[in-house]
């Protein structure tokens, strides 16, 4: 018993550690002053070197348990996960970071609707009530006003950010088999040539000593937090992880106000609440006819961006 307090407090830690660490991405990025498509290639190079080596290091490569179709749909999730990121970061640049994080965390929703969609998923009338109230609470943070063609065109790019994520998680989640940090590294290896054609090289000069943000996204936001992320899963229940994720964007927002002074209103801050809180139910309504008893996440297996190996509540990492 005091063995499994022990690493439940270890993997409490780790991933709290990892979600902090991504809360803090949207300075990252703004501060490297690139162009979206520009600081997502050097994420994926970047993320590829620290992925590879710690991947090396490890010996993760023997015994990978890639076959063609895993490698195939790993590098179609990696499509997603790509475009994922531009969108999202497109958005911090027409809103602002904290705008951002909160409506990018309507993931869970659009993997309940893209479920039924996709696969005749049933949806119950409790996910039905509850994307209802996360409706209400996206309403309620756009706080668009008429004419404000800022937030409506952040919105958008959110909103497309996260359903861009959650196609990434259905189609890597049929990954089995294979170590979430070798998918990770397959993601972010087929960021190179699909993003090259985009990229700005000429913004390397402007750059400067700047650069030294590109190099963090890639090795502290790409490397040691999806290593952070992977161990603690884990060490979790499901129920924990699902809490802890929300630190992510907790973390974005106070950042946002310390550095650049933005914050949300006050009716803005209503929908907060009830976007977390339908997330959180969403997240955490056991399937239709499963038993209720409680469920420990086990070794991840699959692996997106903030891959939904342990469970459906790791969703939510950028």
């Amino acid at each position: 018993m005091r063995n499994e307090s022990g690493t439940q407090a270890r993997g409490t830690v780790e991933l709290t550690l990892a979600m902090v660490l991504s809360g803090t991405l949207g300075i990252f990025v703004v501060e490297s002053g690139a162009s979206p498509f520009t600081v997502v290639f050097f994420r994926c190079l970047f993320g590829a070197v620290a992925l590879g080596v710690y991947s090396l290091v490890r010996g993760y490569f023997r015994g990978h348990g890639f076959t063609a179709r895993k490698l195939g749909m790993a590098a179609l999730g990696g499509v997603f996960i790509v475009f994922n990121w531009v969108f999202l970061f497109e958005a911090y640049e027409a809103t602002s970071i904290s705008f951002a994080t909160v409506v990018y965390h309507t993931q869970p929703f659009f993997l309940v609707v893209l479920g039924a969609a996709l696969f005749r998923e049933r949806i119950t009338a409790a996910k039905f009530g509850w994307l209802g109230v996360a409706f209400v609470g996206l309403v309620l943070v756009s706080g668009i006003r008429p004419g404000d063609t800022a937030s409506l065109k952040g919105l958008g790019l959110a909103l497309s950010a996260a359903v861009l994520y959650a196609l990434s998680t259905i189609v890597t989640k049929r990954v089995s088999g294979v170590r979430p940090h070798l998918i990770a590294l397959v993601q972010v290896l087929v960021g190179l040539p699909l993003l090259l054609p985009f990229v700005e090289f000429g913004e390397g000069g402007q750059i400067g000593s700047r650069w030294g943000w590109l190099v963090g996204l890639g090795v502290i936001h790409t490397g040691v937090m999806y290593v952070l992320m992977y161990a603690a899963y884990q060490k979790l229940p499901t129920a924990k992880i699902a809490v802890l994720a929300f630190t992510y964007p907790a973390v974005a927002m106070v950042a946002d106000w310390a550095v650049y002074g933005h914050h949300i209103g006050v009716v803005q801050a209503l929908g907060v609440p009830l976007i977390v809180l339908a997330s959180l139910r969403v997240t955490l309504a056991k399937p239709a006819g499963s038993a209720p008893t409680p469920v420990a996440a086990p070794a991840p297996r699959t692996g997106a961006h903030a891959p939904e190996a342990a469970s459906p509540s790791s969703t939510r990492s950028a």
